[in-house]
């Protein structure tokens, strides 16, 4: 079985890619795993472009297919802010919590029906720099009025689903990724490496 590198050395990414992409032919190992310390600098203008740095750079440092992701939360009210920034929004060393909390404040006076947003996440799939295809999904929501619920990381506990009335915090990890932008786009790059199976 091929092995496939998650490009991430965050742990909770880890877990729900794993989980994601289950049973989809390939054999999920991590940066961990395989005694890579590698740190890119997501320097990039858009998701594919961060994406794909990542899924590049660590396909080179293991000679594997690698994956990456690059996601965001979009604010209609704030211009789509954060966007790329969500996960240094507001300074490099807050946690999750203090992100979501800065997010409330600056929309501390916007009513209900204007909080509208979305979680984007782009996965890249690369074999080398000249080989790399990527995925895109989305998740239509609103920003709530305060964190509510244990489970999820990120803006999670802030990202209410309307059709819902739950936050994507407050979803068991099963619904989540049954809705979720990873979710999205992690059924769509399984399909993705399916087919590479085939092609090879």
């Amino acid at each position: 079985m091929p092995k496939l590198l998650i490009a991430t050395n965050n742990a909770g990414k880890v877990a729900e890619f794993r989980k994601l992409l289950d049973g989809c032919g390939w054999e999920i190992v991590t940066p961990v795993e395989l005694n890579i310390e590698l740190e890119v600098e997501e320097a990039g203008q858009t998701y594919l472009e961060n994406a794909t740095m990542k899924a590049v750079a660590f396909a080179k440092a293991s000679g594997l297919t690698a994956l990456a992701d690059d996601s965001g939360l979009e604010v209609d009210a704030l211009d789509g802010r954060p966007g790329i920034l969500s996960a240094r929004y507001a300074g490099p060393d807050l946690t999750d919590a203090e992100r979501a909390g800065e997010l409330l404040k600056e929309l501390a006076g916007v009513p209900d029906e204007e909080r509208t947003a979305r979680f984007r996440c782009v996965i890249a799939i690369a074999r080398n720099e000249d080989n790399v295809r990527s995925v895109e999904g989305t998740v239509e929501g609103r920003i709530a009025r305060e964190p509510r619920g244990e489970n999820g990381f990120g803006y999670d506990p802030v990202f209410l689903l309307p059709d819902r009335g739950l936050t994507a915090a407050e979803l068991t990890p099963d619904e989540k990724h049954a809705v979720s932008h990873r979710g999205v786009a992690a059924m769509k790059a399984r399909k993705l490496l399916e087919s590479m199976l085939h092609d090879d």
